[in-house]
């Protein structure tokens, strides 16, 4: 007799199906709380994040964009992401249980007169293990660029290792969880499932898989409560503005769902690449090198004209340049390329790198960097763009070519020199003003790291300019703070414009540009009504 000729196990459909389903849906269910066991006590990155990780720098800034728009934001975007990769391993969880109850429960009589345990046969396991398999495979290839994260701040290649580990050992305790589950089901036996009182052993499974979904959601909670989204977009502006920002209102933004929290007996920095003396320093190493602190002021390539996404504050490190020369750079050296624990990579030309300004810093006005600013140790570049300014630096690599970070694949740039910037911070004119009143407008103007040398105030939209004082000039590397007293006598709308000159002479750009995909430009206007 042939093989296809063998009687087949009578079975119920429907109860091969609801039992299939469940089965993964509870498999999926205790992997995902594996998932935010793993996030949770050691920093390993879930697929939701690493997924984001991986596709964001596809897409084309343009796309990108509209995205935020469409969704609402950042956070908005990521929430909907992370969402839904979980909602995604609860679906694949479940047809995976479907088609492991459809497959397992067509095995010949004879071998399943001799199940496995749990009642599995022969046919359910090679499924199983060509399953769990397969998606781990999928993942890594997927995922591999992205594999070195580490929210706790590990180095790249113990990272990469972790998590590798990290999924194998997840997807198999899906498939295990789903073989038991099953098994408990359908009374252990495949050739039995169709006789086999399941209604009372589905209401406990699905009492396993609300504890697990509790659980799940538990952590989930308290993951939340440590998400980027209370306060990643901050600005600082207005009429309390500090030439020296304080840590907690210094402006942030941030790729991640839920930002690194870096231990320093993890952490490491390295430099390799084009060097002849690769070089991996722990934090006490790096904090024993001659330390530099230099106030400098960073800003954010998405800050719009008048915006808040820039701040200054003190730093405190060592220059990278005396780094990178105990390194050993070699001869046709372009660019260096940064790593972020949390795989956040950019890159900018060696000659930055080399200038003296250029700092590796672990102290921000005279404090540890708060975890949301890169703790334990980040990169501070003048003149460019925060994007370049790396945190939870972990890795700088050398290389001969010219290399694109995260946000520059998406066709960001390609200068990221930030252009002359002044913004009218007080007063706020949403109320009018009455005639002879004192108004003292102040603000602040930034030029990256060149300086600012004056500051101009029109009283009438640009026709006509006064000087302004500046009575916090800072240095070549900050912002400037600025105020001009002004007293109405005429009644009617102004329209109040600042503009501000570098510390090479050269005026702030007057043409208005969007912030997409080399910063804005333009002058800041606001409105004041003057009442008799």
């Amino acid at each position: 007799m042939k093989e296809n000729d063998l009687p087949q196990t009578k079975l119920s459909r429907g109860k091969i199906v609801a039992a299939g389903l469940l089965s993964g849906l509870v498999a999926a269910l205790l992997l995902t709380l594996c998932l935010l066991l793993l996030r949770n006590l050691f920093g390993v990155p879930t697929p939701s994040e690493l997924v984001g990780d991986r596709l964001a720098p596809l897409l084309p800034v343009d796309t990108f964009i509209k995205l935020l728009v469409q969704f609402g934001g950042y956070n908005h975007l990521k929430q909907i992401g992370f969402g839904s990769v979980v909602a995604g391993q609860l679906v694949v969880g479940a047809l995976g249980g479907l088609l492991y109850a459809l497959i397992s429960t067509r095995e010949r009589p004879r071998q399943a007169a001799r199940p496995l345990p749990f009642g599995t046969n022969r046919r359910g396991l090679v499924f199983i293990i060509i399953f769990v398999g397969g998606l781990w495979l999928a993942s890594l290839l997927l995922l591999w660029p992205v594999l070195g994260t580490s929210y706790s701040g590990r180095p790249p290649g113990p990272a990469t290792a972790s998590t590798i580990i990290a999924l194998l050992f997840t997807y198999a305790v899906f498939g295990l969880a789903l073989v038991v589950c099953y098994g408990l089901l359908t009374n252990h036996a495949p050739e039995q499932a169709a006789a086999a009182p399941i209604g009372r052993r589905a209401v406990l499974a699905s009492g396993v898989g609300v504890v697990l979904a509790v659980a799940a959601g538990a952590l989930m909670r308290r993951l939340y409560g440590l998400a980027t989204f209370s306060y990643d977009g901050t600005q600082y502006k207005g009429a309390d503005v500090q030439y020296v920002t304080p840590a907690d209102k210094f402006y942030v933004v941030t790729k991640n769902v839920i930002d690194p929290q870096a231990e320093r007996d993890n952490w490491r920095l390295e430099i390799a690449g084009m060097v002849d003396r690769p070089r991996s320093y722990t934090f006490a190493e790096l904090a024993a090198l001659p330390a530099v602190t230099q106030e400098t002021t960073l800003m954010c390539i998405s800050n719009e004209v008048g915006g808040g996404l820039m701040s200054n504050a003190v730093w405190k490190g060592v220059a990278l340049r005396g780094l990178l020369e105990a390194a050993g750079p070699q001869s046709g050296v372009k660019e260096i390329l940064l790593h972020g624990v949390d795989n956040y990579t950019d890159t900018f030309a060696l000659e930055k790198a080399l200038d003296p300004t250029t700092l590796v810093v672990y102290e921000m006005n005279g404090a540890p960097l708060a975890q949301r600013h890169g703790y334990p140790v980040r990169v501070i570049v003048p003149g460019l763009f925060g994007e370049k300014n790396v945190k939870w630096i972990t890795r700088i690599e050398l290389v001969a070519e010219d290399a694109q970070g995260f946000y520059e694949r998406q066709g960001w740039g390609p200068n990221f020199v930030i252009p002359t910037h002044a913004r009218i911070d007080a007063p706020d004119f949403g109320k009018p003003v009455a005639i002879g009143a004192g108004i003292a407008l102040k603000g602040v103007a930034f030029a990256g790291s060149r300086g600012v040398s004056k500051v101009e105030v029109s009283l009438d939209d640009g026709k006509t300019w006064q000087a302004a004082q500046i009575n916090t000039p800072g240095t070549k590397l900050t912002w400037a703070l600025w105020h001009y007293d002004w007293r109405p006598d005429k009644p009617g709308e102004y329209k109040l414009v600042v503009r501000a000159t570098d510390g090479d002479g050269a005026p702030q750009p007057a043409e208005e540009r969007g912030t997409v995909p080399q910063g804005s430009t333009g002058y800041h206007k606001v409105t004041a009504r003057v009442m008799a």
